[in-house]
């Protein structure tokens, strides 16, 4: 249930405790094995109370995801593709470091119940950012589905390195690597596709 600010405080409240619940959660087990009964146990409601306001623990999971999407997008709204790559680059590890184990967890997960959300959440990402791109919509639509898979695996997979390793490399020296892997690899593209 997405909050508007207008609900009753109570509202508020359980919405914020489910959330909680589930993220502490996602940090303690593979998604398939969280069961509402245990997330309503640790949100300290009742599982009619979650059922009011998801059908599923998918639907909350796509509610999480839209809301990174959202709040990520916002971040790179009047960005131009592919001039902007490289400030994109920037601020999809600088918005992804500040959100939490939980938000790397998801991220960075290659298997289980993450993957399609994932996929969601890079589709609703990429598809108007790039869409907007003179170059890009010049490519046959074959060749854009390999471009926006470079560009989407590439990010998600130094991301996913860098978490695994610790986060021990610092963020900006991961930046740059990845910057100049991926700039590297659109612009040969682009330019080979003209």
């Amino acid at each position: 249930m997405k909050l508007t600010g207008y609900e009753d405080l109570r509202v508020q409240r359980t919405i914020s405790n489910i959330y909680k619940a589930f993220e502490e959660l996602i940090c303690e087990k593979e998604y398939q094995k969280i069961t509402v009964k245990e997330l309503a146990e640790l949100a300290q409601i009742n599982k009619k109370t979650f059922y009011r306001y998801y059908p599923t623990l998918d639907d909350l999971l796509a509610e999480m995801q839209a809301q990174y999407a959202k709040e990520y997008l916002k971040e790179i709204e009047d960005f131009q593709y592919p001039r902007d790559l490289a400030k994109s680059v920037r601020a999809f590890f600088t918005y992804s470091a500040k959100q939490g184990e939980a938000y790397d967890k998801i991220t960075s997960s290659s298997v289980g119940g993450y993957v399609g959300i994932r996929k969601q959440m890079i589709d609703t990402v990429m598809n108007p950012t790039w869409g907007q791109s003179k170059e890009f919509n010049l490519l046959d639509d074959w060749k854009k589905q390999i471009l926006l898979q470079y560009v989407e695996q590439t990010g998600i997979s130094v991301y996913k390195q860098w978490v695994d390793n610790g986060k021990k490399e610092p963020i900006d020296d991961v930046i740059d690597a990845t910057i100049a892997l991926m700039q590297g690899g659109v612009d040969n593209f682009l330019k080979k596709n003209k």
